[in-house]
C-alpha cells in the first residue's frame, strides 16, 4: 500500500527531544519494512511559530514568515532523515517531483513546505495526490475531527466517520468560528475531497497508532471516506 503520513511539528518535535523523533523513524521504518510505499510530509510546531512571532514584531511581512515557515519544516525533516539513516533520502524534498522521483529510487522521501501561502498540511495532501496515493495520514496533536473546537467547547463531539464534502464543511465553519483549531486545513480538505484518497486523522503522539492504522485498520480518530 502507498501511504503519505502527516506528522505535525508538534508532535514530532515539541522539544527537540531525540527520543521522540527517534521512534517516529522505528515507526516509519516498520511500516517500510512490512512494504508499505512511504512519504512523510512533517511540520513546523511550536519552533515554526516562535520564529514568525518574533520575525513578525520585527516587521517580516506575511509572505517572509511562510518562508521561515518552510525552513523549519525542512529543519525537522532533517532530524527525521536523520533518525531514518539511509532508507530516507538525503535532504528534505522541495518539490512533489523530488519526492515522487525519491520513491522511484526506493528512498522514503520527507518533505516539509513547499511554496508560501501553504501550510503542510496542504503539502500532504497534495503530495499523497501527486502519487496516487492509498491512504494519507495526518497524525496531529488532538484525536480526530470534531464539530467545534475541543480546546474550548467541553461539548465538542468527534467524528467517527465524515466523507470529504462534509469534511470541507466542518472545517470551513471551524476556521471562520476558531482560527487554527481545525486538525486539517480547509485547502488540504479541498484537496482530499478532490484526490478521493482515504483519510484518517488520528492522535498521533504515540507512534504506534500510525502504525496500528496502517497495518490494522485499528484506529480511534475520523476516517475520511471518499464520495460515491
Amino acid at each position: 500500500m502507498k501511504v503519505v503520513v502527516n506528522v505535525g511539528g508538534s508532535v514530532l518535535a515539541p522539544d527537540l527531544e531525540p527520543d521522540r523523533v527517534a521512534d517516529y523513524a522505528a515507526a516509519i521504518q516498520s511500516l517500510d519494512t512490512a512494504g508499505h510505499t512511504l512519504g512523510a510530509v512533517v511540520g513546523g510546531g511550536p519552533t515554526a511559530r516562535d520564529y514568525i512571532t518574533t520575525a513578525r514584531e520585527l516587521g517580516a511581512n506575511e509572505i517572509e514568515l511562510d518562508q521561515l515557515g518552510i525552513a523549519v519544516t525542512r529543519l525537522n525533516g532533517r532530524l527525521l532523515i536523520a533518525a531514518l539513516d539511509d532508507r530516507a533520502a538525503p535532504t528534505p524534498a522541495e518539490s512533489y517531483e523530488s519526492g515522487r522521483e525519491a520513491i522511484r529510487r526506493g528512498d522514503i522521501p520527507v518533505l516539509g513546505g513547499i511554496v508560501a501561502a501553504q501550510t503542510t498540511d496542504a503539502v500532504a495532501a497534495a503530495f499523497a495526490e501527486y502519487i496516487d496515493a492509498d491512504l494519507l495520514v495526518y497524525a496531529t496533536s488532538v484525536d480526530g475531527v470534531y464539530d467545534t473546537d475541543p480546546n474550548s467547547d467541553g461539548e465538542a463531539t468527534r467524528f467517527d466517520e465524515l466523507t470529504a464534502g462534509e469534511l470541507v464543511d466542518v472545517i470551513a465553519d471551524m476556521e471562520m468560528n476558531a482560527g487554527s483549531s481545525a486538525p486539517v486545513d480547509l485547502l488540504a480538505a479541498k484537496v482530499i475531497q478532490r484526490s478521493g484518497i482515504r483519510t484518517i486523522v488520528l492522535d498521533g503522539t504515540d507512534p504506534q497508532r500510525v502504525v496500528d492504522a496502517v497495518t490494522e485498520d485499528d484506529f480511534a480518530g475520523t476516517e475520511i471516506l471518499p464520495e460515491a
